[in-house]
């Protein structure tokens, strides 16, 4: 059942991803985290009032460290897709993402078995496939972002960031036992809005949503509400360690929607990543 959890979390932050990065080609990306992340905090509250829970001081602790994180990596992932760094952000946040759960897991005494293991080594690269495109389609997407230099050195800065931000995302709402309920994952939602607006203001970056365009982050909310409770299940069920990695390949999800909704071309190498994830969730249900 984890392994189900991880993998519906995953869906539901690649359509959550997918919404948010249409929505930030048209308007402010930090305005689009902020109502995306206002609307998960709804969503999961509504959720909360029906789950029965005793959540202790520290379990909150961990929620804002949790919703901190969730600000970060939403801010920077979303900077980076609408400045067109798509190609470098999400592969370096999705492994980010990945490694940072991975690692605390690991030195808190999670021991999967050899098969597991295979299949998390199986995805790590497969993530990063996935979530490359291909030069020439990013030249023909967007030529100024495929001339290296400077857009490139940025989109790693916004990659690292997002990448560490979701990390710690996972590796805190890991530490959330089942018999806390859901008002600890009610706060960190709630956490990552003003995590969004302090980090535009320092950028001195709009964030105050205007327009009709950025209304429709709202619905990245529900997806990601969806996530986030999904992937907190997961942990309380499972391993840490591996439901990070498997939530990490929420890239697929997008690429694949990108291909079906907007007709973008799945290149050579994101097929091979599409099959080595595939391998990964086989050998990591297998063991």
């Amino acid at each position: 059942m984890a392994i189900l959890l991880a993998l519906v979390s995953a869906v539901a932050y690649g359509l959550s991803d997918f919404v948010g990065g249409l929505v930030s080609r048209r308007a402010s990306a930090w305005a689009v985290a902020v109502v995306g992340q206002l609307s998960s905090t709804i969503c999961t509250a509504a959720i909360a009032l029906m789950v029965v829970g005793s959540p202790e001081p520290r379990h909150f602790v961990w929620s804002v460290v949790a919703g901190v994180g969730s600000g970060v990596g939403t801010g920077f992932l979303y900077r980076g897709f609408a400045s067109g760094r798509m190609s470098v952000v999400a592969p370096v946040s999705a492994v980010g993402a990945a490694v940072v759960p991975m690692a605390v897991g690991t030195w808190g005494g999670e021991r999967p078995s050899a098969l597991v293991w295979l299949g998390i080594l199986a995805a790590l690269p497969g993530i990063w496939l996935v979530a490359s495109v291909a030069e020439d389609d990013l030249a023909r997407t967007d030529p100024a972002s495929a001339r290296g230099g400077d857009s490139t050195a940025g989109g790693l800065v916004d990659g690292i960031l997002a990448g560490l931000g979701f990390g710690v995302l996972f590796a805190a709402l890991g530490q959330v036992p089942a018999s806390a309920g859901l008002w600890p994952l009610t706060l960190a939602q709630a956490v990552s809005v003003p995590a969004v607006i302090v980090l535009a203001v320092v950028l001195r970056a709009p964030w105050v949503p205007r327009g009709r365009p950025v209304r429709w982050a709202a619905l990245a909310g529900p997806l990601g509400a969806t996530a986030t409770g999904a992937f907190l299940l997961a942990t309380q069920q499972g391993y840490l360690t591996v439901a990070g990695v498997l939530v990490s390949l929420y890239p697929a999800t997008t690429v694949l929607l990108a291909a079906s909704v907007l007709h973008e071309r799945i290149h050579r190498a994101q097929g091979v990543g599409l099959g080595l994830c595939a391998a990964a969730v086989a050998l990591v249900a297998a063991g």
